[in-house]
C-alpha cells in the first residue's frame, strides 16, 4: 500500500483554462529541470552519486574494447584471461593483449509512473517528486559523461519510450515526460511490463530502474533476470511514508482509498510491528 496524507482541500481552479501567451512564457523559461537541481545539488551528494555511476561504468564495460592496441607484460592483478599464449610462449614470459576500452554507454532510465509514484513519500513530498529528482541527478550526471540516455516509462495502461541521445535539450524533455506521468488519477503500477520492454533493448546499457521500496516483487524475477542478462542494472526504490505517523488531517491509501483509523496513528508498538513486517 502507499499512503498520502489527506488534508484540507485546495482552492479550485477551472478545469479548461489555459494561461496566457505571457505568462506561460516565464514559466517555460524557468522550468529546466537542470537549472532545478544545480540549485539544490551540495558537494558530498554529487561526489557519492559519481562514485555510484563510476563503479557502474566499470562493471559494464569489464573485458575488452572492439580495437586491438598493444601487447604488454603481465602485471600482478592483470586478468589472466588477457595472456596471449603463443606471445607468451615465444617470449617466455607471461604476456598479455591490450584493447581499447570504451568509455561512454547507453543509460536506460525505465522510470514506473503508476499511482502510487503519486503518494507521499518517507521525507513527506510526494514519491514521484523524489523518483524525478533521483531521475535528474542520473541524467544530469551522465550528460558530463557524454553518455547517451534514453527513456523507458509506463504503468498498466502507458508506455513512453524515447531513444538514446545526448544533449540537454533531449533530457529535458525526456524528464519533462516522467514529470507529467506522476498523478494520483494515473493507472496501477505494471513494473513487469516496464522490465519486458527493457529486456527488448538489444544494446547493452546501463539500466535505473526507478520505482517504489514494493517493487521489485517476486513475480519480477524472471523479467528482471532477463534483463540483468543484457544489462547492468540500478534500483533506484522510493520509501513509503509511514502511514501510522501522527500527522494532521487523515492518510489514505491511494490504492483504495482506505483510511487509516485515527487511533492506530502515532503508537509507537503499532509503529514497531509495521516496521518489522516491513523489513
Amino acid at each position: 500500500m502507499s499512503w498520502s496524507p489527506v488534508g484540507g482541500a485546495a482552492p479550485a481552479t477551472p478545469p479548461y483554462a489555459a494561461p496566457s501567451a505571457a505568462a506561460a512564457a516565464p514559466a517555460r523559461r524557468s522550468a529546466s529541470r537542470f537549472a532545478h537541481l544545480r540549485s539544490r545539488l551540495e558537494l558530498p551528494l554529487a561526489r557519492r552519486a559519481t562514485g555510484l555511476l563510476d563503479g557502474r561504468h566499470r562493471s559494464i564495460l569489464q573485458g575488452h574494447g572492439q580495437d586491438f592496441d598493444d601487447l604488454s607484460l603481465y602485471s600482478p592483478g592483470d586478468d589472466v584471461g588477457d595472456i596471449d599464449w603463443k606471445s607468451s610462449a615465444r617470449a617466455g614470459i607471461p604476456v598479455i593483449r591490450r584493447f581499447v576500452r570504451q568509455s561512454n554507454l547507453s543509460l536506460v532510465l525505465a522510470v514506473d509512473t503508476g499511482r502510487t509514484m503519486a503518494a507521499a513519500a518517507a521525507g513527506g513530498e510526494t514519491k514521484g517528486a523524489v523518483a524525478l529528482d533521483a531521475a535528474t541527478l542520473v541524467a544530469y550526471l551522465a550528460r558530463d559523461r557524454g553518455d547517451r540516455v534514453a527513456l523507458v516509462a509506463g504503468d498498466e495502461e502507458r508506455l513512453v519510450q524515447l531513444p538514446p541521445r545526448a544533449g540537454t535539450g533531449h533530457l529535458e524533455l525526456l524528464l519533462r515526460h516522467v514529470e507529467r506521468a506522476y498523478e494520483v488519477k494515473a493507472p496501477p503500477s505494471d513494473v513487469g511490463r516496464l522490465l519486458a520492454r527493457v529486456g527488448a533493448l538489444t544494446r547493452r546499457s546501463l539500466v535505473v530502474l526507478v520505482t517504489d521500496e514494493a517493487n521489485p516483487t517476486v513475480a519480477h524475477h524472471d523479467a528482471l533476470k532477463t534483463v540483468c542478462l543484457h544489462h547492468e542494472v540500478l534500483v533506484i526504490a522510493v520509501a513509503d511514508a509511514d502511514p501510522f505517523e501522527a500527522v494532521p488531517g487523515t492518510t489514505r491509501d491511494v490504492g483504495d482509498g482506505w483510511a487509516v483509523p485515527a487511533w492506530l496513528r502515532g503508537r509507537d508498538d503499532v509503529r514497531r510491528a509495521a516496521a518489522a513486517a516491513r523489513a
